[in-house]
Parts: C-alpha cells; structure tokens; sequence
C-alpha cells in the first residue's frame, strides 16, 4: 500500500473539517486575530443560524448609468413595399387584326401614343351607309314640314268656310245639308294636319337615328387604334402584328413610376400618430434611402390583419425605384420624452411585462415597463422610466423588486 495516497487523502479530510466546522476560527485566524469574538462567542449556534449578520458581501453589485431622458421624433416604424402610382392593363374595346408593329417592354411611352391599331375591315362602309342614311333622312325634312304647313292651311280654310255655312243656316240661307259638309271638312282638314305633324315627327326620329348610327360607326372606328392613357413604360410587349384579338384581349400593360408610392400597414394602436401630410423617410433593400410625404391612411381596417393602409408619395425622377421592392417606412410623428440604452438592458417581469429594472432610493431594485420607440446603431430609444433614472444595464436578471444592490455607474453613451 502506497503512503502518498493515504497522506493526501488524511490532509484533504482534515482541510474539510476545519473548513466546515471550524469556520468561524478560521475566518478570525485569517484575520489576524486570536480569539473569537464575543458577540460571536456569545451566541449559540442556532442564533448564528437564525440571525445571520447582513453586510455587503450579500448584496450583488451590478453595473447601471445615470440616464436623463431627452426630446426625439417619435418615428412609427413600418415596413412594406413600392408600389407604381398607375398600372392600367390596355385591352381592345373591338374585335380585328392587329397591323402595327409592336411595341417592347421597358419602351417610354406618352399619354396618346398608339400602342395597338387594329384592321378596319368593312367599319368604313359601314360608316358610309350610315352617313347616306342620314342625308336621306335629312332630305325629308322639307318635304313633311310643306305637308304640314298645307294641311294647316286647309284646315283654316275650312274652319272659315264652316263659320259661314253656321251663319247663312241662322239665317235660313243655307241648309243642314251644307253645315254637315261644312263640319265634316274641318275635322277631315285636322286629321289631314295631325297625320302631317305625326309624318314630320317621325322624320325627325328617322334623322335622331342615322345620327346614332353614323357616332356608332364612327366610334367603332376609332377603337381600332388604341393609345397609352398616361406618360409611363411598358411592362409588357403590345399584341405582335397580325395577331387576331378579341373584345377585351390584352394589348399591352402601362405603369408609371413618377412619383412612386411605398405602402405600409399601421397597427392600430398607432394609427392615430400618422396622419395625411406628414413626413417620411424609407430605407430600401439596396440601401438607398427617400423621403416623401403621406398621401393616404386608410379609414378601413384589414379584416385579417386589422391594420391600417398608409401611401408614401417618393418622387422618382430617374425611375431608379422599382416597384415591389421591399422598405422600411419611418413616418414621422410628435415628439417624445425617452432614454438611449443599449437593447440588452431589457428584461421581464414575472407577468411577461417588458421593461427595465431601477437603482432607486437606498440602492433598491424597482421594475418600470417600457415601450420601445425606436432601434438604431447605438442603442434603443425606450419611454416609461422617469426623467432621470439609474438604469441596470448588467446584472438585471440576478436581481428583483426591493433586493438591495451596490451599484457601479457607468458614464451614459
């Protein structure tokens, strides 16, 4: 049996006892002094156990920063997409052969310019029969006004003969015989005009209806050539020639991108912080940042997502912006009173509450909730705590509400 092994294992039993049991003549010897105190001496060891002696060796130390809060622009924070301000998909309001030559996507295009034109066909005989079947009808119109004027005539004329044959009967010089004709004349003159007036009536219709006709033919023409609605680019290739499209076929796709808009969604907590007008700024994915102003918020919630619609105008003279890039949306809003600390100063309560633990009055741990404002390089922006607050930023989760702590302060960044 080997000595060196049995010695360590005596000394090492040895160091255990007096570290266990005789620790408190062990911490008086390390002391300096001989004897044991007599406070210390005087007390049993279930006082020892039931009063411990509270000094600052059970405090924990933690690292915090005399923070004082200051007034930022309290941004709310999106994120969404570009969108072109117009997109119109130009289809064909007639059906024929397309004769021109196409048009590539990406082409620049002007508000009127021919993108499509499409075969006539038999449109310009049409039109021309039209055009004679309103002259016909127009011809007409002398013819049925003399008619009317004639049988107005007559009527007259018969009325004053039927006056006179009433008054030679009065006075016995002409007979019933004559007074009959003379009434029936005039009722057959009053016919004669109602059947002239009706006859010039209906010219006028017939006329009403080669006018429609002609606008009718003529607007069927003029659909055969169809033109950009607004200055814009092509985002697709206009119908190749020769191609046979339909009412309603696609002739080509126009969007426009000056200015373009850049659509967020608000939650609804905050949509009573942005409004028309206001100013925002946008960070894209290639990193370029713009700014615009708010055109539109939403007054109608998404049924789904129950957040609100918000349109960023951003001009885009050199059309670098494209649309469906993603972005990060900063409206700007009233200012707020708030604290820069970095993010791993945030904790929890027991409640799940987020927020920040205070060195308060006697060096005691409170918990303040927080909201965070805004997320940048050197840190958070947070708003809850007071204007000036002791802030732990290292050791927070060892500690909670009214531990007693001995604080390290740091200078503030």
């Amino acid at each position: 049996m080997r000595l060196i092994p049995v010695l360590t294992a005596v000394l090492v039993v040895g160091f255990l006892y007096v570290l266990v049991v005789e620790r408190d003549k062990l911490a008086v010897f390390a002391a300096g002094g001989d004897t044991v105190p007599e406070a210390t001496a005087a007390q049993t060891p279930e006082e020892t156990v039931a009063e411990p002696a509270e000094d600052a060796t059970s405090k924990v130390r933690v690292i915090a920063v005399r923070s004082t809060a200051r007034t930022i622009d309290s941004a709310v924070i999106l994120r969404g997409q570009t969108e072109a301000n117009r997109e119109v998909q130009v289809r064909a309001e007639t059906g024929g052969l397309v004769v021109s030559d196409p048009l590539r996507r990406g082409a620049k295009v002007k508000r009127g310019d021919e993108l499509c034109r499409l075969e006539a066909g038999t449109r310009d005989a049409v039109l021309a029969e039209a055009r004679a079947r309103l002259a016909e009808a127009r011809a007409r119109v002398p013819s049925t006004q003399a008619s009317v004027a004639e049988a107005e005539a007559r009527l007259q004329e018969a009325e004053i003969n039927d006056n006179a044959a009433r008054k030679l009967s009065e006075s016995g010089y002409a007979s019933e015989t004559r007074v009959a004709s003379a009434a029936a004349t005039v009722r057959a003159a009053e016919a004669a005009v109602q059947s002239a007036r009706s006859g010039l009536e209906s010219t006028q219709a017939g006329i009403e209806s080669a006018e429609a006709l002609v606008a009718a033919a003529q607007r069927d023409i003029d659909r055969l050539v169809l033109t950009a609605p607004f200055n814009g680019i092509l985002e697709s290739d206009t119908a190749e020639l020769g191609s046979l499209v339909q009412q309603g076929s696609l002739c080509g796709t126009v969007i426009q991108l000056n200015p373009i808009r850049i659509v967020g969604f608000v939650p609804e907590a905050e949509i009573n912080r942005v409004s028309i007008g206001a100013l925002a700024g946008a960070r894209l994915t290639t990193g370029e940042e713009v700014t615009g102003q708010v055109t539109f918020v939403s007054r109608s919630a998404d049924p789904l997502t129950r957040t609100f619609r918000v349109e960023v105008a951003v001009p885009n003279d050199d059309l670098k912006i494209r649309d469906g890039q993603t972005a990060e949306i900063a409206i700007a809003s009233d200012g707020a009173e708030a604290h820069l600390i970095p993010q791993s100063a945030l904790t929890l309560s027991d409640d799940g509450t987020l927020g920040v633990r205070l060195v308060g009055d006697g060096d005691l741990v409170n918990f303040v909730g927080v909201e965070l404002l805004r997320d940048t390089v050197d840190g958070i922006w947070i708003e809850g705590p007071p204007d000036e607050a002791n802030i732990i930023i290292i050791g927070q989760e060892y500690v909670e509400d009214g531990v007693a702590v001995i604080p390290v302060y740091e200078e503030p960044a």
